[in-house]
């Protein structure tokens, strides 16, 4: 069973996780590219209870477009993060610092999709 550590830019907060990810997605949404300062947020969602969280954090909440929350939680020395669901926890991909980390299988808010980004042709598009 594979492992993997995912670490913070400081080092302080890690996220030790065991097994492949349940599903590895992109997401265009415009909060996404605020938040990550990127084109879009890519994460890896991974069960709960197959990651040991290690180090301090400190939480943000935000309201989706859809009234649900997300929660994120980041390093509050560097800034870095992983992400909050009930059962599952999503961990940005470059946290990981692996280039041969699996491709997204999943692209959403691609209607806001900058005209560049070409998401892997076999992932889920959702608009």
């Amino acid at each position: 069973m594979s492992q993997r550590l995912a670490s913070c830019s400081c080092g302080q907060l890690t996220a030790q996780v065991v097994g492949e990810p349940v599903r590895v997605s992109i997401c265009h949404c415009l909060a996404c590219q605020r938040r990550t300062g990127s084109v879009f947020g890519q994460q890896a969602r991974f069960r709960r209870e197959d990651v040991a969280l290690s180090g301090t954090s400190s939480e943000y909440v935000r309201v989706g477009d859809e009234g649900s929350r997300v929660r994120f939680h980041f390093c509050p020395h560097c800034g870095s993060k992983p992400e909050g669901l009930e059962a599952y926890l999503a961990i940005p991909v470059g946290a990981f610092a692996d280039p041969s980390f699996p491709a997204p299988s999943v692209s959403v808010y691609e209607e806001r999709m900058h005209g560049w980004v070409v998401p892997p042709a076999d992932a889920e598009h959702i608009p």
